[in-house]
């Protein structure tokens, strides 16, 4: 998308200032990656706010309580699993002195496999409450950053391809329209697999799963029965269709590298899962590779 957007915008048609004098498809790019990089932030700001006010919403008795007994000392013999400073076995109450609270508070962090499978346990012994912390606010934290990757995707995705739709309605030349239909469908095929694993991910409910399946199933048509109904009256070297097209290619271009390369291999290549399996990791630079020729190779048809 980037070199079209290029060779729109150098195209000798356009007048030659401002559009020879600067090269506004880098730029174009660059201030779409950024945009996104904002609307990222944004989102995942937006999300991670909602999903905190609905855990204090969901556990407020509970962990009022906790931090009361914590405050006063005085907990409930129901609320400890364990034996406590000062515990006697037929007490209704359990007094915890705050010198021995924090003499007998002893933390023990996982080494080695427990480091790598993500857990991560605090033993207090001799101590009037336990703690456990759990993967909650991870998968919390990674569900909301599914959330916000998908719809960031699709939106780069759907204006990718309604472009690809209005260039395949415009076009004339059957030795035009029938490669550039089998690179479409090779294409639009392995963004829909990228975009449908975002989606599921996301664990988003089965409305939202449905429109966003449809939106990006219908965006490509819908491009080019715009396309065929301008056709008679389309000229492909206007100023307008030059700018236009040179535009939306580069905002496109800049949208899907940054969602590519940050959102999608960086989260999968960085993470835990990846650095703990070696043959995990070699199996996935191996594919990446291989889908990264694979894809660049639909050039020579596109």
């Amino acid at each position: 998308m980037l070199p079209d957007g290029s060779k729109a915008l150098s195209d000798p048609c356009l007048p030659e200032f401002p559009w020879s004098k600067f090269p506004f498809s880098g730029f174009f790019a660059m201030m779409a990656s950024l945009v996104t990089l904002l609307v990222d932030f944004v989102g995942t700001q937006y999300y991670e706010r909602k999903q905190g006010l609905i855990r204090s919403n969901e556990e407020p008795n509970r962990v009022g309580s906790a931090d009361s007994g914590l405050e006063t000392g005085i907990l409930p013999a129901g609320d400890s699993n364990g034996k406590v400073f000062g515990e006697e076995e037929g007490g209704g109450m359990h007094i915890v002195g705050i010198h021995a609270h924090a003499a007998h508070h002893r933390h023990s962090h996982p080494q080695g496999k427990d480091a790598c499978d993500g857990h991560v346990t605090h033993h207090h012994q001799a101590h009037g409450h336990g703690h456990s912390h759990g993967l909650d606010g991870d998968d919390d934290e990674s569900g909301v950053r599914h959330v916000v990757v998908s719809q960031i995707l699709e939106l780069g995705i759907v204006s990718h391809s309604v472009i690809i739709g209005l260039s395949l309605g415009v076009s004339h030349s059957p030795c035009t329209i029938r490669p550039l239909i089998a690179a479409l469908s090779f294409h639009q095929f392995f963004e829909g697999f990228a975009l449908g694993g975002c989606i599921s991910q996301a664990q988003f409910s089965t409305l939202s799963t449905s429109l966003m399946a449809a939106f990006f199933a219908v965006t490509t048509p819908v491009g080019i029965a715009i396309g065929a109904a301008i056709a008679s009256s389309y000229n492909p070297n206007s100023t307008g269709a030059l700018v236009a097209e040179g535009i939306l290619d580069s905002l496109s271009a800049g949208i899907l590298v940054y969602m590519a390369l940050v959102d999608l291999i960086a989260a999968d290549f960085l993470s835990k899962r990846m650095s703990c399996n070696f043959r995990l990791q070699v199996v996935s630079y191996c594919t990446l590779f291989l889908g990264a020729g694979l894809m660049s190779s639909l050039a020579l048809w596109a």
